[in-house]
């Protein structure tokens, strides 16, 4: 890569906040954060607090992302969002890949593959989670899951959208355990 990349921190809230929960607490991480510029900070609040969260968000240093997104661009595909409708609402990042995904909807590396580059096709950058259980890292296949979601989540992608991807690292066994991950 030519130039550094700015760090990232991203919110995800997950199937939290109503509307106006989203608008309180956005609005204080605006206060709070309105001078920052040495990082990007994104907030992904549930769907439906995307439209109001986009309002809140447009004239602040602060970005908005989506926690998913279809593979599909339009049809029939009931409960699914597509790239389109998230630009309406000024989204620029989506979260693909997370570990509830992938446990909860049995989401493969293939098809979180079909999103990003669906997400790169519409201008959106993804953030592809990738980690690993306990169970894995305690019996050495770490290394081995980490290298397979990479190359099944990234197969395809030019050298742009490689540089144009956020990959970040969400190890399954620290979330919610008190456990963290180091540096190394």
């Amino acid at each position: 890569m030519d130039k550094e990349r700015k760090l990232i921190i991203a919110g995800n809230w997950k199937m939290n906040k109503t509307v106006a929960e989203a608008l309180s607490l956005v609005q204080g991480v605006k206060r709070e954060l309105a001078n920052l510029k040495e990082v990007d900070v994104v907030v992904c609040p549930p769907f439906t607090a995307l439209s109001e969260v986009s309002k809140a968000v447009l004239d602040s240093n602060i970005r908005l992302g989506a926690q998913n997104m279809s593979e599909h661009n339009f049809g029939a595909y009931t409960g699914e969002i597509c790239a389109g409708m998230l630009k309406e609402f000024s989204v620029r990042y989506v979260i693909l890949g997370h570990s509830e995904r992938r446990q909860y909807q049995k989401e493969t590396d293939a098809l979180i593959n079909k999103k990003a580059l669906a997400a790169h096709a519409a201008s959106l950058k993804p953030i592809l989670c990738v980690g690993e259980t306990l169970v894995e890292r305690e019996s050495g296949q770490m290394e081995s899951v980490l290298s397979t979601q990479i190359r099944g989540g990234l197969a395809g992608f030019s050298k742009q959208q490689m540089e144009e991807t956020i990959v970040a690292y969400e190890p399954v066994w620290a979330i919610g355990t008190g456990k963290t991950a180091t540096a190394q």
